[in-house]
């Protein structure tokens, strides 16, 4: 059975169930089969399939829908949700073998009771980084997704949303629920050939999503387009916002310094080929060197997620730290050294920083960037090597993190040709800037060709 292509717009989807092309109960059959099959990428996307749930939601709405009731766009359209989010009836494990023990959720999470009351068929749990805390997407426990690009040779598929991404490239969902606190939103939206959005802070509810880092955590999704991401940030937000305007005139500043340095040459000859495509849909471009984020490193010693994380795991560590991803477990441990005045000296430094920010860019519509300033690496060589895998992560959080560094919104959309290696360029805005975002970002993406 194959109803609908990996990479589906959810309108064309929503048009299929309107018409009567297709059932819901087709749909998630399709969406089940390709995650149960044999050598697919479906056993280390997910990690908990619930088919028999989502094979109930996919029925009932087929009723509603032959007894002529109007549905939302989402309505019979299987989504995934990653494996941070609570689900009633259902564990939350973030990942990590240290919740396995974990009780049924009693409620829904309140972005995954919005997709169950707009009718969304929810197929499953995806897997991710352990605690969302890595922006490549490995899990020693659960197994790692790959990327789609040169499939055969397992690239990673990005993190900490991996499973999402996953899911969504290989058609096991229509568009995956996820978080972002440094990029786990856009890197495996890059690695992927996807589109990821991350939202204002604040817009959308974390009530009922395990915390990484408060300060930053945003909630949002992965997806084939600008207008899909759109679509579901609608129905988490209750906002609508336009994902089409003219991209002539717009005023961009493409980022040079720091967001440039280490960059592979595949990815920097993809990104000035895209920046040329948007130049010449009459996008005004300018180059620009925002000098206060080469400090950035500095003013992250030890950052906010590593302290903020500490916080919320110190009072399992003295029994449990031997069940922790290692890896995920040294960088929980950077925040234990931090004092309370190193966090409000962190705090000052992001306020300044993000005023000084808004002042250099205020006569631009939004700035661009490559959202990771490398090709996706190889599973086997980072799983083996923990210098290549710190060098890695270290490099692919680099970009995106700046947006929520700097309490921004951003929306990833791939810019490389099919078959080629995926690169993403990042359409960056400040706080309460979402509709202009998902609107140049939806330009964009028509100049671009995606």
């Amino acid at each position: 059975m194959t109803l609908f292509a990996p990479k589906t717009p959810l309108a064309d989807l929503a048009a299929m169930l309107d018409t009567g092309a297709a059932t819901s109960r087709e749909l998630t059959e399709t969406a089940l089969e390709r995650i149960a099959a044999d050598g697919g990428n479906g056993g280390a996307a997910f990690c908990f399939v619930d088919a028999d749930g989502a094979r109930r939601q996919a029925d009932a709405l087929d009723a509603l829908r032959r007894a002529g009731t109007r549905l939302s766009p989402l309505a019979g359209v299987p989504i995934s949700v990653k494996d941070l989010f609570d689900v009633q009836g259902q564990p939350t494990r973030a990942g990590s073998r240290v919740l396995a023990d974990a009780p049924p959720a009693s409620t829904d999470a309140h972005t995954v009771a919005r997709l169950r009351r707009a009718g969304a068929v929810l197929i499953g749990r995806t897997n991710m980084s352990e605690f969302a805390f890595s922006g490549l997407g490995l899990n020693p426990h659960y197994g790692t997704p790959a990327s789609p690009w040169r499939r055969s040779e397992r690239h990673v598929a990005g993190g900490s949303s991996s499973g999402a991404a996953a899911s969504v490239a290989d058609g096991l969902a229509a568009a995956g629920l996820g978080s972002d606190t440094g990029g786990s939103l856009r890197i495996p939206a890059a690695f992927c050939g996807l589109t990821g959005f991350k939202p204002s802070a604040g817009r959308v509810s974390t009530e009922g999503v395990v915390p990484l880092s408060p300060t930053l955590d945003v909630v949002g999704a992965i997806a084939p387009s600008v207008a899909c991401c759109a679509m579901v940030d609608g129905v988490l937000s209750r906002t609508s916002f336009a994902t089409r305007r003219p991209l002539a005139g717009a005023r961009l500043a493409v980022l040079r310094n720091y967001v440039m340095d280490d960059i592979e040459p595949d990815v920097a000859r993809t990104y000035e080929a895209a920046l040329d495509k948007l130049a010449r849909a009459g996008a005004l471009l300018t180059e620009v060197r925002f000098a206060p984020l080469d400090a950035l490193a500095s003013i992250n010693t030890f950052g906010f997620s590593p302290i903020e994380a500490f916080a919320a795991h110190r009072s399992r560590l003295d029994g449990q730290a031997h069940v922790y991803d290692r890896r995920v477990l040294a960088r929980i441990r950077r925040g234990e050294s931090a004092s309370a005045a190193d966090y409000l000296d962190l705090l000052a430094a992001r306020r300044a920083a993000i005023a000084a920010a808004q002042q250099f860019f205020a006569g631009f519509d939004a700035f661009v960037m490559p959202t990771v300033p490398i090709v996706p690496p190889l599973i086997v060589t980072l799983e083996a090597d923990d210098i290549a895998f710190a060098a890695a992560n270290a490099l692919v959080l680099r970009n995106p993190s700046i947006v929520n560094f700097l309490d921004g919104c951003a929306v990833s959309l791939p810019c490389h040709r099919e078959g080629d290696a995926p690169v993403g360029l990042s359409v960056c805005g400040f706080h309460g800037q979402d509709g202009l975002i998902l609107a140049l970002a939806g330009a964009a993406e028509t100049a671009l060709g995606v």
